[in-house]
């Protein structure tokens, strides 16, 4: 009996908590909807609400966000649009902090979450996974001696959080693993393990 009922927990748990997932994300998306005049929602037009409607109109607006930015005249309003910004108080720096965060993560060109690395935290000895985000900037690099890399280490099971570190780059361990691998890793606690490489297969 018990062996049918943890069976039943490992297939369903799973499935439950990316259905969890995905309704948070779907929902959160679907406000986008909020946008139409009230007698364009769906619930005006069919009667009741569309799950999913809204995140279609997320997605399409994105796309044709950077459709339009791609252009001449998109790329001047686009810059129109952050100089009033760049103006106004508090604003400012919220919007510039979080644009060169967005730039950094987002972009083709940046190195930011490209390589996973091996570092010894939060003791000698004990060691976990984190993500190569940059080098130290600033007047940091002043109180530095050497060679330093800034890594982000996320917590289990929520990668979302974790902690910023400074180390120097003899310490990091750049490891043969993706991103997405060592995130599933760190995820599941250390239970999915990441397939060996054909180098560690080898030896």
């Amino acid at each position: 009996m018990r062996k049918y009922f943890i069976t039943g927990l490992l297939i369903l748990v799973p499935l439950a908590i990316t259905l969890w997932v995905l309704h948070a994300i779907i929902s959160t998306m679907d406000q986008s909807l909020l946008l139409l005049p009230v007698q364009w929602r769906p619930e005006a037009v069919f009667g009741f609400k569309i799950p999913g409607l809204g995140t279609i109109l997320t997605l399409l607006i994105i796309f044709f966000t950077g459709l339009l930015t791609q252009n001449f005249i998109g790329n001047y309003v686009v810059k129109i649009w952050e100089a009033l910004l760049n103006r106004i108080p508090i604003v400012n720096s919220i919007y510039s902090s979080v644009k060169q965060v967005s730039d950094t993560l987002f972009s083709s060109s940046g190195n930011a979450f490209r390589k996973a690395v091996l570092v010894q935290y939060p003791r000698q000895g004990s060691w976990t996974i984190g993500f190569l985000t940059g080098v130290p900037g600033g007047d940091v690099v002043q109180h530095l001696n050497g060679d330093y890399v800034s890594i982000y280490v996320p917590t289990t099971p929520n990668p979302t959080s974790g902690f910023f570190l400074m180390v120097p780059k003899a310490d990091a361990i750049e490891l043969d693993m993706s991103v997405d691998a060592a995130l599933k890793y760190i995820v599941s606690m250390g239970v999915v393990a990441p397939e060996a490489t054909v180098t560690e297969k080898t030896q």
